[in-house]
């Protein structure tokens, strides 16, 4: 497996995919990587050679923030938006959605598991 990044990418597939399992480059940038680059994006990771992969490299290193730097600085940005107590702070603090979606029904990727409430029986008589 070829190393980019300090990641390991899948050797069988073609670069322009393998390089997106690098945290923080998409499909956008891993074809602006390979453009700039100057290599075939249809190119097995593992048929290229060395000179290749250290021109990708330095490309990353000069121009993208990625893997572990990246992930801090998501981090560092979630707990300022606590400390500071404001409105999307308060719902990271809370496990619940950010971005302004409804929580009456869905939302249960954030909310976890059903909790069930004992509700109101119908009224008889």
């Amino acid at each position: 497996m070829p190393r980019i990044a300090g990641v390991d990418v899948p050797d069988k597939k073609p670069i322009r995919y393998a390089l997106r399992y690098i945290y923080g480059i998409g499909p956008k940038f891993a074809d602006d990587i390979l453009t700039e680059s100057g290599i075939d994006a249809a190119k097995r990771a593992k048929d290229l050679t060395g000179e290749e992969i250290s021109r990708i490299n330095s490309i990353i290193d000069a121009g993208f923030i990625v893997e572990g730097t990246l992930r801090r600085q998501v981090q560092q940005n979630i707990q300022r938006l606590r400390d500071i107590r404001c409105y999307r702070g308060e719902r990271h603090r809370r496990g619940l959605p950010v971005r302004g979606q409804r929580t009456r029904t869905n939302a249960r990727t954030r909310k976890g598991k059903k909790k069930t409430v004992a509700g109101k029986k119908g009224v008889k008589g």
